[in-house]
């Protein structure tokens, strides 16, 4: 896998480690397999003058019915922007919030007897409509109940469950287009296996077809009623991937309230806010990957790439120590070891300087 591993060192430099994932090569992807690294660049967010306060309006309806959702409770949350609002819809379930600063806002609805709704929206004119249609919860899996999810594997061809482990097998011997042709027939077999679509979008996105894996995912993610925490955090991370940054914090937050022990959630949330640059907060991410799984590599990337945004070198040796312990012959070893000895460099000549200034102070 070709891809670069840190920035060019100038005046002074910052070993860099953590780049995209998009490359000719292979994709390692987050959700089952390592990652190599996160972000070449920096995306601070956009400094220049935000343009007038606008207002967001629509209407909800009920997915399975034609009449409105009336008096039902909608909230409106921007992290960028620094607002929340909460509102009920009219009788006739219309909604309209003003004053909103431009950004990217989350949009939830809840409303007893249907699934909860969510999504995104970026206001960026002087005003934004949006139709949102709730849905009844569907007979799928709930995560605290064990036996439903017994049900849901019995109703799984064995031909589908066969050519989804086929799939598997292929994937993990970097076989992309064998282990799609099989992910494909699998939900063939049985339209409802969102795990196989999953594995379409992961197989698509190593194959850089990024519109193609969106599609999986989404798919993915509506046949589990919007439950299925992998299918969001893969679009977040795509969502990373082609540079919107805000819009991927956002739903990779919200993948990690449908599912908070998940690891590697927290390392492409550290690699979003490194992108976002905002350092302090993407290490407190990789320590809470860290706190769930000790032996993820990977968090040692996000916290060397923060400790050099901070210019810590100390610390990023540390890290990058770290990272080699676990991963001694991993695939990104080599570029790993490049950025050690440039940090290394830095952090002799800073200690040859404090060994001149003492000398010249006793």
């Amino acid at each position: 896998m070709q891809c670069r591993l840190f920035q060019g060192v100038k005046a002074r430099p910052r070993p860099q480690l953590l780049t995209a994932l998009r490359s000719r090569g292979t994709l390692v992807l987050f959700l089952n397999f390592a990652l190599l690294a996160c972000a070449a660049r920096v995306c601070g967010q956009d400094s220049a003058t935000p343009s007038p306060e606008g207002t967001i309006s629509g209407i909800v309806s009920a997915q399975d019915a034609s009449h409105p959702a009336s008096q039902v409770a909608l909230s409106l949350k921007s992290h960028e922007a620094g607002v929340f609002r909460s509102i009920l819809t009219d009788y006739d379930g219309r909604f309209e919030v003003r004053g909103l600063p431009p950004g990217v806002y989350e949009i939830s609805v809840e409303e007893q007897g249907y699934d909860p709704f969510w999504t995104t929206a970026r206001l960026e004119g002087p005003s934004l409509k949006l139709e949102l249609q709730l849905a009844a919860p569907p007979s799928l899996p709930s995560p605290n109940n064990p036996y439903a999810v017994s049900v849901r594997e019995l109703k799984i061809p064995d031909n589908a469950h066969q050519e989804f482990n086929k799939g598997l097998e292929r994937m993990a011997k970097k076989d992309q287009p064998g282990s799609l042709s099989h992910f494909t027939t699998a939900a063939k077999l049985f339209p409802g296996y969102f795990e196989a679509f999953y594995h379409q979008g992961v197989v698509e996105t190593n194959l850089g077809h990024l519109e193609k894996a969106t599609q999986a995912f989404q798919k993915a993610l509506d046949l589990s009623g919007g439950r299925y925490a992998r299918a969001v955090l893969a679009i977040g991370y795509i969502h990373y991937l082609e540079g919107m940054a805000v819009e991927a914090e956002t739903i990779i937050r919200r993948g990690l309230v449908l599912d908070p022990n998940s690891a590697d959630g927290y390392v492409v949330l550290g690699m979003t806010l490194l992108r976002l640059n905002r350092p302090d907060e993407a290490a407190k991410s990789a320590h809470e990957a860290l706190i769930r799984n000790p032996n993820l590599a990977n968090a040692y990337l996000v916290l060397a790439d923060s400790s050099a945004r901070k210019q810590n070198y100390r610390e990023q040796l540390e890290s990058l120590d770290a990272y080699l312990r676990l991963e001694p012959d991993g695939p990104a070893r080599q570029r790993v070891q490049e950025v050690r000895e440039v940090a290394q460099r830095i952090v002799n000549r800073m200690n040859q300087q404090n060994v001149a200034a003492n000398s010249q102070h006793p």
